[in-house]
């Protein structure tokens, strides 16, 4: 379709480019116009029914967003900022330089600049920048019939109209009613003799990670968004939590990675701040390992001795490594389903344990058959290497399946303590415990 649509242009047959990209859905209309150039892109976007075009801009790209809003009439982005939904506006406009923000607030009417400004004041990663103001609100006085014709009426601009929020005069949310029990009872009934009491709802500054365990635990497709006095000032809709989810579980990964989070794409971020973003961790991985060194040089009386140990430190070390970047990942994942607890600390320990022990068994003997019996290692040797990995095994996943839970105790991102972080304080342990056994095994004094 996109080649297709680019001949068209090339044709100048525009009528007939408008007509092929409105049979397609906005996102995919969007796809189309970010794989094309600026120029043809911002071509296609004016020529596009302005409905259309609305809900393509919502799914456009920050850059292409940015070039758009640059490139057309004063009242084309009114246009546009009337049609969006609320928080769709308050994303944009968090993503855009000032100088865009400012032709964009200069474009929208007084009311909802004043909510704008609002919004823009809550945390980036609260309830309160997600939620929408666009909700179905009822009094609980009213009858079935009247909140029908009412949601008639005022439905249309609304994100949901799903679940209907019942709220006294001061605006204290009191219930909910879902759009089906409104359908199914009778006319003449109440709001208040339908709604359901006792209301999960968020607080505007709660983080928006815990919202999204909200969402998962209830099954949600809407939340309401409360202030201090539990008055209704949003909702928070499926949609914008599920970006959320997407949002939360890349900044994980960076942070597995031994990364500063960012939330630009990686083709459009600067080779600079790419660079910025990583070497703090590196730098004190290396800095850290100044311990694996010290360990190393602490026993180079015992590498004198017998040589033949250096040739197994990679193993040794890349294996328990690998051992604990596993018990990490498994726990780090496990805590952001919310399926390990702080409380289940000693359980993990236990588990862990038990299969690293399993593990480690199996290891050791497929090692001791291929040292001993494959390379004619010698058997104290043999010995020593197999003792260690046993060992290093059972320690690296321990210690991987432990320190998650301890971050998250100490109020930190589980995140952090991943598969590097894991592999450098695996690494010293290992050489620790090898040359220790070592010193033992082949009585090097």
């Amino acid at each position: 379709m996109k080649d297709y649509v680019i001949t068209l242009m090339d044709e100048k047959k525009y009528v007939q480019a408008r007509k092929e990209l409105i049979e397609l859905n906005a996102v995919d209309i969007a796809e189309i116009l970010e794989e094309i150039d600026t120029n043809n892109a911002l071509l296609l976007f004016r020529i596009l029914p302005k409905d259309v075009a609305v809900d393509v801009f919502a799914n456009l790209s920050n850059e292409n967003q940015k070039y758009i809003i640059n490139a057309i009439t004063d009242k084309e982005i009114q246009y546009i900022m009337d049609e969006l939904f609320f928080d769709d506006m308050i994303d944009i406009l968090e993503e855009m330089p000032a100088i865009i923000v400012k032709k964009i607030i200069k474009n929208t009417k007084e009311e909802e600049r004043r909510l704008i400004n609002q919004f823009l004041k809550y945390p980036s990663n609260s309830a309160g920048s997600l939620m929408t103001i666009e909700y179905v609100g009822l009094q609980k006085e009213m009858t079935v019939k009247q909140s029908m014709e009412y949601i008639k009426k005022i439905g249309i601009d609304k994100e949901t109209i799903y679940t209907c929020y019942v709220m006294a005069e001061n605006r204290k949310l009191e219930g909910i009613v879902s759009l089906r029990k409104l359908v199914v009872s009778d006319d003449h009934k109440t709001v208040e003799e339908i709604m359901e009491k006792g209301v999960i709802y968020v607080n505007t500054y709660e983080d928006q990670e815990e919202i999204a365990h909200v969402f998962k635990k209830y099954d949600f497709i809407a939340v309401p968004v409360v202030d201090k006095e539990e008055r209704l000032i949003g909702i928070i809709t499926i949609d914008d939590i599920v970006d959320v989810i997407e949002q939360e579980n890349t900044e994980d990964f960076h942070k597995m990675a031994a990364m500063e989070p960012s939330e630009e794409e990686y083709l459009e971020t600067s080779v600079f701040t790419l660079a910025r973003k990583r070497i703090f961790w590196l730098m004190a991985l290396m800095i850290s390992a100044i311990f694996t060194g010290s360990i190393i040089k602490r026993f180079e009386d015992v590498l004198q001795s017998v040589v033949a140990l250096a040739v197994f430190m990679p193993m040794l070390m890349g294996t328990g490594g690998n051992a604990g970047a596993q018990s990490s990942t498994l726990i780090i994942r496990g805590m952001a389903l919310d399926e390990i607890e702080l409380k289940d600390v000693f359980k993990v320990i236990w588990k862990e344990f038990r299969v690293s022990s399993l593990v480690g068994i199996i290891l050791s003997l497929v090692n001791f058959i291929r040292l001993y019996y494959f390379q004619s290692v010698d058997i104290k040797i043999s010995m020593t290497v197999c003792t260690t990995l046993f060992i290093v095994v059972v320690l690296a996943k321990v210690v991987g399946g432990t320190l998650p839970i301890v971050a998250r105790s100490l109020k930190l991102d589980p995140a952090i303590m991943a598969s590097p972080m894991i592999t450098t304080i695996v690494d010293a342990v290992s050489l620790f415990v090898y040359f220790s056994i070592a010193t033992r095994f082949l009585g090097i004094a």
